[in-house]
């Protein structure tokens, strides 16, 4: 576990630059120069024609350096729940192998302890740091320990809620994210509100372009950085109902697999 922590702070950095690279680059290449373009030909039209009525262009919608650190902090959101997801999805794996290797419906007594505690410990270091081993390991050591069912399932339980309280707290830093980046829209509109307003007298002599452009750029960052809101909330809830599911059925698997077959009569 003290490897774990730099593993994971390094991996979300580098996934931040990466983040921030990716998106930069499509801005720079891409998305400010056809929004420029787009922007020159809707003006040329308006000249030529006053009645025309200007059209609306995702690149213009998403040009501002508002959107752009929203997309940034969607992207290294997302890169951080693939990486927790991976992590739930290869502990699910266990829940379809037997672990202790027993045969089925065989009571498991005092005298089983020590070869159970084995073979766990001698499975891959990643597979036995994972919830269901530990949790296996736990209750037998318990058994061997006390010789009571009852201190098994609680010890059980104890590890399995445990976990699901560290999961829990490691979902803080996609949630800092999800509220950042509303924050980060709402930004864009006071910036885009204070524009506007210290072009007020422009708009006063009859000139509005300044003016609309300002809100314009208020309205697409407020409107990017929700829907972004939206999309990343509902990865972040299907992570959370994995771990959930994680925890409940490894607790469903100790009790089934071993604390009902536990066996107090069997000691000598």
């Amino acid at each position: 576990m003290k490897k774990a922590f730099p593993a994971e702070f390094f991996y979300q950095l580098f996934a931040l630059l990466i983040a921030f690279i990716l998106v930069h680059a499509l801005y720079v290449t891409l998305v400010r120069p056809q929004a420029d373009i787009f922007l020159q030909q809707q003006a040329a039209e308006m000249q030529d024609n006053p009645d025309y009525v200007q059209q609306r262009s995702f690149y213009v919608v998403i040009k501002d350096y508002e959107q752009e650190s929203c997309f940034v902090l969607m992207l290294w959101a997302l890169a951080i729940l693939a990486c927790k997801g991976r992590a739930v999805y290869l502990q699910q794996k266990l829940l379809e192998q037997d672990l202790l290797g027993l045969p089925e419906n065989m009571p498991v007594g005092l005298e089983d302890t020590r070869g159970l505690s084995e073979r766990l410990q001698s499975l891959p270091a990643r597979a036995r740091e994972s919830l269901l081993p530990r949790t296996l390991l736990t209750a037998i050591e318990r058994f061997a320990a006390t010789r009571n069912v009852q201190d098994v399932s609680t010890a059980a339980r104890a590890v399995c809620e445990s976990e699901g309280e560290r999961l829990e707290s490691e979902l803080s830093i996609i949630r800092y994210i999800a509220w950042a980046i509303p924050s980060v829209g709402f930004i864009g509109t006071v910036r885009g509100i204070g524009d506007a307003l210290g072009q007020a007298h422009r708009a006063v002599e009859g000139d509005i372009t300044g003016v609309t452009a300002s809100l314009g750029v208020a309205f697409n960052s407020t409107f990017i950085a929700l829907v972004i809101s939206i999309v990343l909330m509902f990865f972040i809830h299907q992570l959370q109902l994995m771990q959930e599911r994680l925890v409940l059925d490894s607790e469903r698997y100790v009790d089934q697999w071993l604390v009902r077959r536990l066996k107090v009569q069997g000691v000598r």
